[in-house]
């Protein structure tokens, strides 16, 4: 669960502008949003004339794991302390009963996405909804990428994340490309939501692209044969929109990257080493028509 990079924050006192009520860590649930009251205004204006030129601020979606029980999770993302930097997501779905709550209005900045890139964009803060979901993440520390075991996620847990993205999805218009986890823009600290997540379950839902299985297989064979360098890979990832330097090395930055494209598309192995399926995997996600929506009766 990201702790909040951005320190910055938006002063809470406006003249004749209610103060928001501050989250306390009290034993009742957090589970309606704080919102910001209008301002009154001397001015008569006239809102009869709507422009058709405007779209909504939120771009992205971001899903995580809280790496940490309910109780826990929701004490970290509702109260302030001097002793830590603040965090917050707009949603919290519980994992037994499974439960959402909505922390934070989706018209106000969550602080989850810390320093995150994707295709150019940085400090995705303020242009994202994010979702925490109660899941005790790894069981174990790794030595090395890929060396882990993660906690599943139960079953009508799943099914409430995918109901919850596409009803917000579908009040933001949000592009199934900008459907990420933090590993994604965060690929350097971060695992969240982890190889458990079925991010093959989302593209089933229509909410994200998959790789054609189809070209994946038929591009398969040519990379065992002869398995690009790391060069490569480390281009493939950049062109997908993973923050990456260049360095033709396998340094851990380029394992890290890797490793988190091997966790969403390839979850059975996600060491951050080359193999000619994560190329061939890379290699249809950057050809045009190569990422296609699978639709609710897909199968693997």
């Amino acid at each position: 669960m990201q702790q909040r990079s951005e320190r910055a924050r938006r002063a809470a006192a406006v003249l004749g502008l209610s103060a928001l009520a501050m989250l306390t860590g009290c034993a009742t649930p957090v589970s309606g949003p704080t919102t910001i009251q209008a301002l009154p205004s001397a001015l008569r204006i006239d809102r009869s004339h709507v422009s058709q030129n405007q779209d909504s601020r939120v771009l992205y979606l971001i899903l995580h794991y809280t790496e940490a029980n309910f109780d826990h999770s929701m004490d970290i993302l509702t109260t302030e302390r001097p002793d830590r930097p603040p965090v917050s997501a707009h949603y919290l779905v519980r994992e037994t009963p499974v439960e959402v709550y909505q922390l934070v209005d989706e018209g106000q900045r969550a602080w989850h996405a810390g320093p995150s890139y994707w295709k150019g964009a940085s400090l995705l803060n303020s242009s994202s909804i994010g979702i925490e979901i109660v899941n005790s993440g790894p069981r174990r520390e790794p030595a090395e990428p890929g060396d882990q075991d993660f906690v599943p996620f139960p079953e009508e847990q799943i099914q409430q994340v995918i109901q919850l993205c596409k009803e917000i999805v579908a009040r933001h218009h949000i592009r199934p490309d900008r459907i990420l986890g933090h590993s994604d823009i965060q690929p350097q600290s971060k695992q969240d939501p982890g190889p458990s997540f079925p991010w093959h379950r989302l593209a089933e839902a229509d909410l994200i692209p998959w790789p054609d299985a189809a070209q994946v297989a038929a591009a398969q064979p040519r990379f065992a044969a002869q398995l690009p360098d790391v060069g490569w890979f480390q281009d493939q990832l950049i062109a997908f929109g993973y923050g990456l330097e260049r360095s033709g090395q396998l340094d851990h930055a380029t394992r890290r990257v890797l490793s988190a494209f091997q966790m969403k598309y390839r979850p059975g192995r996600y060491d951050g080493l080359p193999d000619a399926q994560s190329a061939a995997l890379l290699s249809v996600a950057n050809t045009p028509g190569g990422m296609r929506m699978l639709g609710a009766d897909a199968t693997p």
